[in-house]
């Protein structure tokens, strides 16, 4: 019996996180959304919430947590398709852009409260982009073997690029995403190609210091 109840006990919780994420839209940020309108729209009386979630704020940070979960679990399987042949920068960015596409809500929520009022959401934000981060900098250490401190470097650059091209995409028809998707893939390629001549200098000039 206890075991039913903790299934719909979790299945309450989760109909309260789709409800809160189908509300947000391009005109609507989580900030405006109220307890009686998340509740409304899953169904459940108001007092029933704080069964489940303290308060707003505390659905918000686990909105924030599963976007970037999901966002992470994404570009792990992009890293497996990479491992069977593929363009790692094409199939990256092309995986990056499908999840801003099927899940605009879902990015508009991290864009928003990367910078918005709340200290703590500001600081769940900074945590998952740094986990999106350090996954990359590993995948980028493993390939390129220019060691983990390189590769965060590169990999920080690299997010923030295209981050801000997910933003740019939001407001794009398809045909002007599929132009800023070759764009994007093209200054990562630069990027990467410059890192691997930065690469080469440093090494060089290492060598050159040892023989000293």
């Amino acid at each position: 019996m206890s075991g039913d109840r903790a299934r719909k006990k979790e299945q309450t919780r989760r109909v309260l996180i789709d409800a809160a994420f189908r509300q947000l839209s391009a005109e609507r940020s989580f900030a405006s959304l109220s307890l009686r309108e998340v509740t409304r729209e899953a169904g459940i009386a108001p007092t029933s919430f704080y069964r489940h979630f303290q308060n707003m704020e505390a659905l918000g940070l686990t909105l924030v947590d599963e976007s970037g979960l999901t966002l992470r679990q994404l570009m792990r399987q992009a890293r497996q398709r990479i491992e069977s042949g593929g363009s790692a920068i094409r199939t990256s960015v092309e995986t990056f852009m499908e999840f801003v596409s099927e899940n605009e809500n879902v990015f508009r929520l991290l864009l928003r409260e990367r910078s918005g009022t709340s200290r703590d959401f500001r600081a769940a934000v900074a945590r998952e982009i740094a986990f999106f981060s350090l996954e990359l900098a590993d995948y980028i250490d493993s390939v390129t073997q220019r060691g983990h401190e390189f590769s965060r470097i590169q990999a920080d650059a690299m997010v923030i690029l295209v981050f801000n091209a997910g933003a740019e995409a939001l407001d794009m028809s398809t045909a002007q995403r599929k132009k800023l998707v070759e764009k994007t893939i093209r200054q990562l390629r630069m990027l990467d190609a410059g890192g691997a001549v930065y690469m080469k200098r440093f090494q060089n000039l290492g060598n050159s210091n040892s023989g000293e």
